[in-house]
């Protein structure tokens, strides 16, 4: 049996064959999974989306794949936003909250409260707290992490308003 014998390759195949292959995955965006939140915070996401600024320290602005006004992103390696997501379990389990991990750390950055985790890999994950729909914010290694959170401070304090989300 030869392994290695084959049928010839039509032209479209050959044509697609060369196209996959001259792409890189350099060009393409970033993924992000799409949060499915309520009713409520899909209205507050799609507010957020409208406000979000286009610089990011300065990144500009390159959505992840697949688009969505519940993610955002910025930059390359981005910075990558996601809007209505579930509430992270070091908020709500004490045997997990914050204080009792090393690796999350709760903090306010221009009026805006945050919960940071470490992420495996490198990099930080933010998500908001005392907001009335959760927004992670996760930050590759080597960029700035303030900068980032204050440039989105305006847009999350003007797009989801103080309070507890469902």
């Amino acid at each position: 049996m030869n392994l290695f014998r084959h049928r010839p390759v039509g032209l479209p195949a050959l044509v697609l064959l060369i196209t996959v292959a001259g792409c890189s995955s350099a060009d393409d965006n970033a993924s992000a999974a799409v949060p499915s939140p309520g009713a409520k915070a899909v209205k507050l996401c799609r507010d957020l989306d409208k406000v979000l600024p286009s610089k990011v320290d300065g990144e500009s602005r390159h959505d992840p794949e697949p688009a969505s006004a519940l993610t955002a992103g910025w930059g390359g390696p981005e910075i990558i936003l996601r809007c209505g997501v579930t509430q992270p379990p070091k908020m709500i389990d004490p045997k997990v909250a914050v204080g009792s991990d090393p690796d999350a750390v709760a903090g306010g950055v221009d009026g805006v409260d945050w919960l940071m985790e470490t992420r495996d890999g490198g990099g930080n994950r933010f998500t908001t707290a005392n907001r009335s729909a959760y927004v992670e914010v996760t930050v590759p290694d080597g960029t700035d992490s303030s900068g980032a959170l204050i440039d989105l401070a305006p847009a999350i304090k003007k797009a989801i308003p103080e309070g507890i989300a469902d």
